[in-house]
């Protein structure tokens, strides 16, 4: 799994598969989820991510069993 703020274009993308994206679809305005030719979910994109996340070009990935207590921020 991978995140990727793209200041330019203003876009956090959540990519968790290498696969090509074969379909996309806006889930809420603004939150685009891509999707493979088998319908497995690859990446989520955040639109306008500066005025959706508290800091795009900050982000942190965690496991859940993290013992600090961290997630995903």
């Amino acid at each position: 799994m991978k995140a990727v703020y793209d200041e330019a274009s203003d876009t956090l993308t959540v990519i968790f598969r290498r696969d090509p994206v074969d379909e996309s679809d806006e889930i809420r305005p603004g939150v685009v989820a891509d999707y493979d030719r088998e319908g497995r979910l690859v990446a989520i994109e955040v639109l306008d991510a500066s005025k959706q996340v508290e800091d795009p070009r900050n982000i942190t990935v965690t496991r859940e069993s993290d013992p600090s207590g961290g997630g995903l921020r």
